[in-house]
């Protein structure tokens, strides 16, 4: 009983020294921060576009780091789990597009040749860190069709900045911030989805009403810039015996894949109506529909997740089934002022050029990527994505 006791204080006291020694070893490390420098009002970046920044490293003593060094990654990742009886099935996808480093401090018995590094700095800083000290990076985006960034309810596109210390026989210590990166669209293609598109139906009605009803909606394009105004005309011949009323609305579609299955969900984001069209008579109905400031961008361009738009017009019967019609609408990212007071290049597609993109966005097939002309140079590992239609 007396050893039994003994064994029980002694295991407390170990217990209680490993605590003290835990909270001593992380308490010398007083902060580690990641911080980057916004290039516009939105906090947005793009396609080639440059990011510089600086990790804060402040240390409570004089310790000896064995390595110390900042990631910039991208990856798209889905789940969601489905009930079938007693058995619960997690669907699970993720796509990577890119991983760099730079190195602060590295060890020399480092073996990290997956990563490119960007500037060795290792010379520069010393590996026995006391109080405070700024470590400045600089990435550049890749010129690569990669995605938006975009959080939905079942997956999410992630831009990231992680810096990474690590010390002898201690637990690695990391922190990490988010970047919003809007993906630049191919002008290759904007001439196609600037084109006119038009649909038409024809209903005989039964049963309530009587007649026939024909409706014929043109919509100037089928890409539009976030804030810019939509033009819907229609020519409605209500040759019913009721009064009808056009409506209009504009959902998000969403869709998650993995596993071979898809996971939808659609979301209204405007709804609007015009006036009244009495029986028997032909009229020409004009909507103008505003694009909401803060609509999230179209995404087509990754495997694993997908946000479209759509434009439904539809004519509002009472006791009828409504006859409607329904538009593909691509929204493109709005332009952007830049610090020195001009307009970034990526998002106004009736001005200049957007460089020289990589692949197209609005078609589903790869291209052969382009590097980018001003250093550092990049090592994807080959995960470029190749871009699929999910129907």
């Amino acid at each position: 009983m007396k050893w039994t006791y003994v064994l029980a204080s002694l295991q407390t006291h170990l217990r209680v020294q490993r605590a003290e020694l835990l909270t001593t070893m992380e308490s010398t490390v007083k902060k580690l921060d990641v911080t980057y420098n916004p290039i516009n009002e939105r906090n947005t970046f793009t396609n080639g576009d440059f990011i510089t920044g600086q990790v804060t490293l402040e240390m409570g003593k004089d310790c000896q780091i064995d390595s110390l060094f900042i990631k910039f990654k991208a990856k798209a990742d889905v789940m969601w789990s489905e009930t079938y009886g007693k058995t619960t099935v997690v669907y699970h996808s993720k796509e990577k597009y890119f991983t760099m480093k730079q190195y602060f401090i590295q060890s020399k018995d480092s073996k990290d040749g997956e990563y490119v590094q960007l500037i060795n700095q290792a010379s520069e800083y010393p590996s026995v860190v006391a109080g405070v000290h700024v470590y400045p990076f600089t990435f550049q985006f890749p010129v690569q069709d990669f995605p938006s960034s975009f959080k939905g309810p079942h997956g999410k596109i992630v831009y990231s900045l992680e810096a990474c210390l690590s010390r002898s026989m201690r637990p690695n210590k990391k922190e990490s911030t988010t970047v919003n990166f809007v993906s630049k669209p191919d002008i290759s293609n904007i001439s196609a989805l600037k084109m006119p598109q038009r649909m038409s139906m024809d209903k005989k009605m039964k049963v309530f009403t009587s007649g026939s009803l024909a409706m014929d909606v043109n919509l100037e394009k089928s890409c539009f810039l976030q804030g810019e105004e939509m033009k819907v005309v229609s020519f409605i011949k209500n040759n019913s015996s009721r009064e009808i009323k056009p409506k209009y609305c504009i959902y998000r579609k969403q869709s998650f894949f993995a596993k071979g299955k898809r996971r939808v969900h659609t979301k209204d984001l405007i709804k609007e109506e015009g006036s009244p069209i009495p029986e028997k008579a032909t009229e020409t109905v004009t909507q103008v529909i505003a694009i909401p400031h803060d609509a999230e961008p179209s995404i087509l361009n990754c495997n694993i997740i997908k946000a479209e738009y759509r434009l439904r017009v539809y004519l509002d019967i009472k006791y009828a089934s409504d006859p409607e019609v329904k538009f593909d609408v691509v929204i493109l990212p709005a332009a952007q002022m830049l610090p020195d007071g001009s307009s970034s290049s990526y998002a106004w597609f009736d001005t200049e050029p957007f460089g020289t993109p990589a692949a197209s966005v609005w078609s589903f097939g790869p291209s052969a990527p382009t590097q980018p002309s001003a250093p550092p140079s990049y090592d994807f590992n080959g995960m470029y994505p190749s871009l699929n239609d999910f129907s």
